[in-house]
């Protein structure tokens, strides 16, 4: 709420996966292309980050990676996963970069003494990086070599970041992970990194039963996350160069499940940053009613604004141009030239 009063958050409102603008009447008749395998987590998840579903072999993340790592000193840092592993940040040519909330993942033997031998240490470096003929080997010491340089760099960087006067809320996942996206963004010149797409995540929205206990603590973490967040970019002066946003694979249902609710299609998102016009509400609002204009079964609302626009949007602010956004979004095309993206940065 704070972030809200203060112009720094907005609202996007009944966002989901569409290929093209879709009407119920249309959903209803089968006459348009509709996105495969909706309400499916796994392939929902998929195509939120990627336009296609699981199985896609690079997210609009990481196409936006592949068009600006150019500009980072280090590549290494332009697409940063602290969650594990997403297609989101998977490019062409960026590589995702896995690190843990404490920084990067170091090789044990390298990183301290193998059986109590630098010698052995040393070893050991030299039989995972040396060139290789064999086209696997040569593959596995060039990703070696990547994550041992980069492991030196980013602990070095991480080690000389300032300290912060704002206080991240304890036992809370998303808030460790966004502490560390912070530490790595107020590194940025000692990682050589200009332009960079991060990938966090918070788990168990699936709430088909509990809801009304569940859904209440877990939106209560994504706010306190995300308002030490913004609190130590301002601090450090540059909120205005970095935007925060959410997604999920669908909505819930408006139509009850026992105590919860099943699998959605459209839903609400927030997205923060000093440079968000905040205090709005961005796209159509759904018509709340089971049975509704929007309703297309069983209480699922159809979205009225693609994760494309969504996506667009984003991706022009962080400077790519009208043809690129075409390039990143296969499914934008579909869209009048004028509402391919929604103004909320």
């Amino acid at each position: 709420m704070p972030l809200w009063q203060a112009g720094q958050m907005a609202v996007m409102l009944n966002v989901g996966t569409l290929i093209q603008p879709t009407t119920k009447a249309q959903y209803l008749a089968k006459s348009v292309k509709l996105p495969p395998k909706l309400f499916s987590h796994n392939d929902q998840q998929s195509y939120w980050q990627a336009s296609a579903p699981e199985g896609a072999p690079s997210g609009w993340g990481g196409r936006i990676g592949d068009l600006l790592q150019s500009g980072n000193g280090l590549s290494t840092f332009t697409c940063v996963n602290v969650s594990g592993n997403a297609v989101f940040v998977s490019g062409g040519n960026a590589a995702q970069y896995q690190v843990s909330t404490s920084g990067s993942v170091a090789i044990n033997g390298i990183k301290s003494a193998l059986y109590g031998s630098t010698v052995a240490s040393d070893a050991l470096r030299t039989l995972l990086t040396n060139p290789r003929s064999n086209w696997f080997e040569a593959e596995y010491g060039r990703v070696s070599r990547r994550s041992i340089d980069a492991n030196e760099v980013l602990s070095k960087a991480l080690a000389g970041a300032p300290s912060f006067a704002t206080n991240f809320p304890s036992g809370n996942s998303l808030a460790d992970q966004l502490k560390l996206v912070a530490r790595m963004i107020v590194s940025a010149d000692a990682i050589q990194a200009k332009r960079q797409v991060f990938f966090v995540s918070l788990g168990g929205f699936d709430n088909h039963d509990g809801i009304l206990t569940v859904h209440p603590g877990l939106m209560d973490k994504v706010g306190q996350a995300l308002s030490a967040f913004y609190s130590v970019l301002s601090a450090q002066g540059v909120a205005q160069q970095v935007t925060s946003f959410t997604s999920s694979d669908f909505g819930r249902t408006l139509a009850g499940n026992n105590d919860g609710s099943d699998h959605g299609w459209g839903s609400m998102h927030f997205v923060v940053g000093g440079a968000v016009r905040g205090q709005r509400f961005y796209g159509t609002a759904p018509i709340v009613a089971n049975n509704g204009a929007d309703d297309v079964g069983q209480g699922r609302l159809l979205p009225s604004t693609s994760v494309d626009q969504y996506a667009a949007t984003l991706a022009k602010w962080f400077g790519l141009s009208d043809s690129q956004l075409l390039d990143i979004l296969p499914s934008l095309v579909n869209f009048n030239a004028s509402q391919r993206t929604i103004g909320f940065v």
